[in-house]
């Protein structure tokens, strides 16, 4: 009987649990019903709605690949996206911890200049950005694309928190034993921020990977086109035939989604670290 009863879950376990599952097969209702709708007939697609395809097909999936160049598309945009997460981590740490850990003349104004990027959508930045990148000549290019994504307000203020967290005894320790600022950050600082790191570097790869708008008004080229914009082209030849519109839009997110699956617990930890959490 004690076994069993402390194999029980308690009643307030057993709820959240139920929340959860249900919260997960509502996320997860139209990640399945684009998969069924891509194995789908085109007139079947639009009949009568229904999860299970009467005749199941690989037409769409095939129609996408050949019209489109997947595998350039992707290079690119692994190119892209890797690029802009290196950078990011790199501005965003030396910036977090600037303004956590040193003081300076116009701290205050540059921080509150910092944190104003919050307050602005990039699609607002477009025209002036695209100015600029056009004046230093990097229309068409790689770095048109990868540059004018590494101005990461938010990633600095998350990583900004993280560093007010760490103890000052052990940069003391350090400076005590003739460790210089530099030596401190990039031996003792870094190696404890891995956590946060991770989901800063995870957060920026999964916004730069899904930006449309920005290499689309950057370039024209189409081996140049990432993924997203790939896609839409094959998307607008089609038409509104929605198992191909389905299965590219499956194929541009796949590695998102493997990107989350995998790393997933470092995005709680993450988030947990930062202090972020209930806020």
């Amino acid at each position: 009987m004690t076994t069993r009863s402390a194999r029980r879950w308690p009643p307030a376990q057993i709820a959240l649990t139920a929340v959860a599952a249900t919260l997960s097969l509502i996320w997860l209702a139209p990640l399945a019903w684009a998969l069924s709708t891509s194995l789908k007939t085109p007139t079947e697609s639009v009949t009568s709605p229904h999860w299970i395809p009467e005749h199941v097909t690989l037409d769409s999936w095939k129609e996408v690949l050949r019209a489109g160049d997947i595998p350039n598309w992707f290079v690119n945009s692994v190119v892209v996206s890797v690029s802009v997460t290196v950078i990011v981590l790199l501005v965003a740490s030396l910036a977090g911890y600037g303004f956590a850990r040193t003081e300076f003349r116009g701290k205050g104004p540059l921080m509150g200049l910092t944190m104003a990027g919050l307050m602005f959508s990039p699609a607002i930045l477009g025209v002036p950005l695209f100015t600029t990148v056009q004046s230093l000549g990097m229309v068409d290019t790689y770095w048109g694309m990868i540059l004018p994504q590494c101005a990461p307000a938010a990633m600095v203020y998350i990583l900004y928190k993280f560093f007010q967290g760490l103890p000052r005894e052990l940069e003391e320790a350090a400076f005590i034993d003739g460790a210089g600022r530099w030596r401190i950050f990039f031996t003792i600082v870094l190696p404890l921020s891995k956590p946060s790191l991770s989901a800063v570097g995870i957060f920026t790869f999964i916004a730069s990977w899904n930006n449309f708008l920005w290499p689309y008004m950057v370039t024209n080229n189409p081996d140049l086109m990432t993924m997203p914009n790939g896609i839409a082209t094959v998307q607008n030849a089609f038409g509104i035939v929605w198992p191909q519109l389905m299965a590219g839009g499956l194929i541009a997110g796949l590695p998102l989604i493997i990107v989350f699956v995998f790393f997933q617990s470092q995005i709680v930890r993450g988030v947990a670290h930062t202090g972020l959490a209930g806020q």
